[in-house]
């Protein structure tokens, strides 16, 4: 390695070191004191789903082995968890820019990489990603290496860890198996196999609660009519003042991401696989009961590719998530149920946007364009 390539990172590290410094000093992130307690109720041999997070009291709703992947954060402090959390959660997000740069043939030297980093945290996903001390930005990573690096020793094996950690992610492995690539989903599904087991081995009790009872229950991650749930589900439950029934959701639901992951599935073996990965990563965000709004940092890479096959498509999706519209009509305290046919329309306007998207990028692939960018 040489000096400048080092000197090349002292931007990226200055951005890490900046956010890690933010985070100590702030130190008040909802979501990852729920991470540090599932941590410690799995060193007391607790079930993490019994009771809820003393400190914020909302529950714990991902898979037993993400309690498991959280113990080394139980010990810490709140100011040093969340200072390294975020480092580290500002390090995946340079690694995603730097990643998709790469698979574009753009540039991706270090000055680049943090002007850009830092330009995606004026978009509402990723800032509130950060600010609640999510693990999004990880996962998005994982799931990028594998899907757009296919073909190595090991690959799949990221995409199944973060469908160990959150389920949802389990929808790259159809796409890996619609686009060729059936190794690689094969060891994504014993990654995530091995995820399952081993939540049973280290957690037994919590393991079997998640599995037979906290998995069908939507609503125990909170109201899903609530405007950050940016999901065919949440979109419709406002729609119709209720939860819509399992059948009707699944209705629309399904054939909506089943197309958009098709099309993303045609756009990857076109040539450009961060078009199509980022249309399969919608497709998963409509599919999901619940999609909050901070799940929704796919919008980063996306702009990217777009800003680079179109600069207007790329600009205007961008300002979807800067201006967040989701926000605009009243929200909070089931206000949501009470919104105006244009309330509707704005205030579902990352699921309207991804939409949108997915007609134009089907429009192009008719239009003969599904080339590298």
């Amino acid at each position: 390695m040489t000096v400048r390539t080092v000197l090349g990172q002292v931007p990226v590290l200055a951005l890490v070191l900046a956010a890690a410094v933010w985070a100590a000093l702030r130190g008040d992130f909802t979501d990852l004191f729920v991470y540090q307690y599932a941590g410690q109720s799995v060193l007391d041999g607790a079930s993490v789903y019994a009771v809820d997070d003393p400190v914020t009291g909302l529950p714990f709703t991902y898979p037993p082995f993400a309690a498991v992947l959280m113990l080394p954060l139980a010990p810490l402090p709140a100011w040093l968890a969340a200072a390294l959390w975020t480092g580290a959660s500002m390090l995946a997000l340079t690694g995603v820019v730097a990643l998709v740069l790469r698979a574009l043939d753009l540039p991706s030297f270090g000055w680049l990489v943090t002007l850009v980093a830092a330009g995606a945290l004026a978009m509402e996903p990723v800032w509130q990603n950060l600010t609640f001390g999510q693990v999004n930005a990880f996962l998005l990573l994982a799931v990028l290496v594998d899907l757009l690096r296919p073909g190595r020793r090991w690959s799949g094996v990221l995409l199944g860890l973060a469908a160990g950690v959150k389920l949802t992610p389990l929808v790259f492995v159809v796409m890996l198996v619609l686009v060729g690539r059936r190794e690689d989903a094969g060891r994504a599904i014993l990654t995530f196999a091995g995820t399952v087991v081993a939540g049973f081995v280290v957690t037994p009790g919590a393991a079997w609660t998640y599995w037979t009872d906290d998995l069908v229950r939507a609503s125990r991650v909170g109201p899903p009519q609530l405007a950050h749930n940016q999901s065919a589900y949440g979109a419709m439950t406002r729609l119709l003042d209720e939860p819509p029934s399992t059948a009707m959701w699944l209705a629309v639901a399904g054939p909506l991401a089943l197309a958009v992951l098709f099309l993303g599935a045609r756009w990857w073996r076109g040539g450009d696989r961060v078009l199509g990965t980022c249309l399969g990563g919608l497709a998963m965000l409509v599919a999901s009961p619940v999609s909050w709004s901070h799940h929704w940092v796919w919008a980063a890479p996306l702009a990217l590719v777009l800003w680079k096959r179109s600069r207007g498509v790329g600009a205007l999706w961008a300002a979807v998530f800067v201006t967040r519209p989701i926000l605009w009509p009243p929200w909070g305290e089931r206000r949501e149920f009470d919104w105006s046919p244009l309330d509707h329309v704005i205030g579902n306007a990352y699921l309207v946007a991804a939409v949108v998207l997915a007609g134009w990028a089907a429009v192009r692939l008719r239009r003969g364009q599904p080339s590298p960018a």
